[in-house]
């Protein structure tokens, strides 16, 4: 026997687990937090607790309530506290295994995955949210670095409030939810001004001609990662809220007021789309500018030193006549004396002149001399 291992739940059936038969292991949580409706009316009521079994007790005397799970590992704990509360075993797995979200209808129970992100520079942190759902609660289950749910937790008895008693369970459970929703979709927008404080911050360091290079390249790659990922959770987000628009799951509502309401969270996304991917135009725009302008500059730099190359070409060719005109006659076959300092003089300078100007006409009539635009 290993008694220092944790128990496997993979290794106990199902039909033991959920049964009863064998006790589950207490999932590695901070404190938990329920609010309810009680089945008797009046305000609702909060609790506070360690582990699911806190809350059994207090659930059967609720009409409907939110139970939320800050938990350290969600894979291996989402599971056990879905067990502990109710559903089945496989239900937490099967929207676990699926990439940033997840849809899951069972009738009498479904699970949501929405992702939850947070930005670090250019750093996009994508987290799961669980929303398990039956007849009369709502569990949603995340790691503890998402805080937006456990913030949200302090006004949840506002909102429970406003839900008329006389609604049916479908109506109820559709308002929560609706909000939970709302209040991730929100708080994941806030993140992309963190992208574009960012890249604002990016474009000054482009604007600087003592930046370094060799970051430049990496931190524009990392920008458009950053947008790319998190456009990504927009649309992960709109598939499951357009899921749940139309109404067809046995929990969900069919109210066209309530259905409206899942519409617009819809039409939130959508708009929150619209606005990533301008502000993503926006920044390519910009960063193209000051890449042009860099290259403006590389190219300014590189015709002066060209012209530069040019003149020393023309004046290596005028040096070159005269001096290989002195060689050839400094030759003692040639016999010159100091009588012949004049015409010697004349022919030295003359010739100095004339290749000079005929290696300018030259370079000049084959368009060889760059022209320097400031």
């Amino acid at each position: 026997m290993n008694e220092g291992k944790p128990a496997q739940i993979t290794s106990i059936p199902d039909e033991k687990k959920e049964s009863g038969c064998i006790p589950l292991p207490l999932p590695d949580s901070k404190q938990a937090f329920c609010v309810a409706l009680p089945i008797s009316g009046g305000r609702p009521i909060k609790l506070m607790g360690d582990n699911p079994h806190d809350f059994i007790s207090f659930l059967k005397d609720s009409s409907v309530a939110w139970l939320n799970f800050p938990v350290k590992d969600i894979k291996k704990d989402a599971e056990i506290i879905a067990m502990s509360l109710g559903f089945s075993s496989s239900l937490a797995p099967t929207i676990l295994s699926s990439y940033l979200s997840a849809y899951e209808d069972r009738d009498t129970e479904m699970g949501l995955m929405l992702p939850a992100v947070a930005v670090k520079k250019f750093d996009v942190l994508i987290s799961p949210i669980l929303f398990l759902i039956r007849k009369d609660l709502i569990v949603t289950i995340h790691e503890e670095n998402v805080t937006r749910l456990v913030r949200l937790s302090r006004y949840a008895d506002a909102f429970m409030r406003k839900i008329k008693p006389t609604l049916i369970l479908e109506d109820k459970l559709t308002i929560i939810l609706t909000r939970l929703i709302d209040e991730n979709i929100n708080r994941n927008f806030d993140h992309l001004r963190q992208i574009e404080s960012q890249g604002d911050e990016l474009s000054k360091i482009l604007m600087d001609p003592k930046s370094p290079r060799g970051m430049i390249a990496p931190e524009i790659h990392n920008m458009k990662h950053a947008l790319i990922s998190y456009m990504d959770t927009l649309w992960a987000t709109l598939d499951v809220v357009n899921s749940l628009r139309h109404g067809d799951a046995e929990l969900i509502s069919d109210s066209p007021k309530l259905l409206a309401r899942v519409g617009i969270l819809s039409d939130d996304v959508n708009r929150h789309i619209a606005l990533s991917e301008h502000m993503s135009d926006v920044l390519a725009s910009g960063l193209e500018v000051l890449q042009s302008i860099y290259n403006n500059q590389l190219q300014i730099l590189n015709n002066r030193l060209a012209l530069v190359m040019t003149w020393l070409t023309i004046l290596g060719t005028a040096v070159l006549v005269p001096n290989t005109i002195a060689t050839v006659l400094g030759n003692a076959a040639f016999d010159m004396g100091p009588k012949d300092q004049g015409w010697y003089l004349t022919l030295i300078i003359s010739s100095t002149i004339i290749a000079t100007w005929a290696a300018y006409w030259w370079v000049n009539k084959k368009g060889l001399m760059p022209k320097v635009v400031e």
